[in-house]
């Protein structure tokens, strides 16, 4: 406390106003260094000071379209109007009060109850994606009185200890193990293997994407899903469905596990529950497997969190989904979708170093092959390891510098960048994105040009240091 009389506590306008060579140094100093630094690298570390519906505004003026979409969390664009005038509608009642039944949180819920498949019917709502994936295995523990779990390799269901333990990449477990005992990891997509590991009848729950997002928007065989359903009621394990990514109208339908009619037992939400603007995250199951597990007195309190179903959050939540059925965003999803998947077919069939383009509705993969030549050492070999496993990095950084479009690749297959606007995106923001990838492969067509123009924001990045 002494030093509080010597430094003077920043407050909201300061925070505001500061410079963003300020925020950089602060965050490297108090937050995370290393990140700051790779960051930097790709000058993927500019002050944004202004954002509405696709677009957004860096601190010198310049506007750039926003592909990444928050991986998912803005299918309503930034900072939507009738999202923040619900929440207006709510800022004088209690946000937090424990001690009384929240209508805000009710009335969500009885919407999720609506337009969630089947007979999903009981709600928990938490702050995060990873939260809800930690209430939904718990819950099943509960219901069955098993303790496996089933999970894929490719996988992303969160970093806290339970989600991170079903979590397919090693990379984000092996620093923290031991994690959750009981977690068997499949390939996606094999339904043989899947049998497998469910035969025993000691299987809590099989969690599993319906596309898989950070695994590089990886979209099952046709019938996976279905099929997996079957299998899970055939050996007694429940059948988790995380639709954090997909769910809300990403993939075309409110959800994605709608395209082959399938009912989880579990599903989960988060993302753009929360309107674009509020943290929210949620799992719903039917009345039969709540009421096993928390349906006695005694039973009700075992799953809780202070600031879950808070009333602001909620309040963003109803108008959210209201707005998703009135203006029918999964049926523009699908229409935008295929426009785009369309046009960028006709660049994979132009441009070899394009290995793939796939996904449904916007919620879309671009995959580049890796490349195994070698390259500059000009930058500590930081540009050989880009060029060979974070292809997809570069090309982002290319559409972000030089064409002021803001993408990313996806965590668990860094060689993929995700395109997944908000579902309110224009056909001519399409196009322009279509035309600024189509212009730099046509300038970039190969590995050794883009790992050099990369190369040389990487030696702009430490010059500036």
């Amino acid at each position: 406390m002494a030093e509080l009389t010597e430094k003077k506590l920043l407050d909201v306008d300061e925070a505001l106003n500061l410079n963003g060579k300020t925020v950089k140094s602060y965050y490297k100093e108090f937050m995370n260094p290393a990140l700051a630094n790779l960051l930097s690298m790709l000058n993927f570390d500019k002050k944004f000071i202004k954002a509405k519906g696709v677009e957004v505004w860096d601190e010198n003026g310049n506007k750039y379209l926003d592909f990444l979409g928050g991986y998912g969390a803005l299918n309503f664009g930034h900072n939507p109007d009738y999202i923040i005038e619900a929440v207006k509608k709510v800022q004088e009642l209690p946000n937090i009060l424990q001690a009384s039944i929240n209508s805000l949180a009710a009335c969500l819920a009885y919407n999720l109850s609506l337009i969630t498949p089947g007979n999903l019917n009981n709600c928990f709502f938490g702050n995060s994606g990873a939260e809800a994936v930690e209430g939904a295995l718990k819950l099943s523990r509960a219901v069955t009185g098993n303790e496996k779990f089933i999970y894929c390799e490719g996988s992303f269901h969160g970093k806290t200890f339970g989600a991170l333990s079903v979590t397919g990449r090693s990379k984000y477990q092996k620093p923290f193990k031991p994690l959750i005992p009981q977690c068997q990891s499949i390939p996606y997509g094999n339904l043989e293997l899947l049998e497998e590991a469910l035969k025993s009848k000691d299987v809590a729950a099989f969690i599993v994407e319906p596309i898989q997002g950070e695994g590089g928007i990886i979209v099952p065989p046709e019938g996976y899903l279905k099929k997996a359903r079957e299998l899970c009621t055939k050996y007694g394990a429940l059948l988790i469905i995380d639709e954090i990514q997909t769910g809300l109208g990403r993939t075309g339908k409110m959800f994605a596990c709608e395209w082959e009619n399938v009912v989880p037992d579990v599903l989960c939400l988060a993302k753009s529950l929360g309107g674009s603007i509020m943290p929210i995250g949620a799992f719903i199951t039917t009345s039969e497997y709540w009421k096993k597990a928390y349906g006695t007195a005694e039973s009700s309190t075992l799953h809780t969190s202070t600031f879950g179903g808070n009333t602001w959050a909620c309040a963003a939540g109803i108008a959210a989904l209201n707005q998703l059925v009135d203006n029918d965003l999964s049926g523009q999803a699908l229409e935008k979708g295929n426009y785009l998947l369309e046009k960028l077919s006709e660049i994979k069939n132009k441009y070899h170093i394009v290995q793939d383009v796939r996904g449904k509705g916007l919620m879309i993969g671009i995959e580049f092959k890796e490349n195994t030549g070698s390259l500059s050492k000009l930058t500590g070999g930081l540009s050989d390891k880009l060029s060979k496993e974070y292809i997809g990095a570069m090309i982002a950084g290319e559409l972000m510098n030089k064409h002021k479009i803001i993408t990313a690749y996806t965590l668990n297959n860094p060689n993929v960048i995700r395109i997944e606007p908000p579902l309110i995106v224009e056909y001519n923001h399409l196009d322009t994105l279509v035309d600024a990838l189509e212009e730099s492969l046509a300038r970039n067509n190969n590995f050794m040009k883009i790992a050099w123009s990369s190369s040389k924001t990487i030696l702009k990045s430490l010059v500036r240091k």
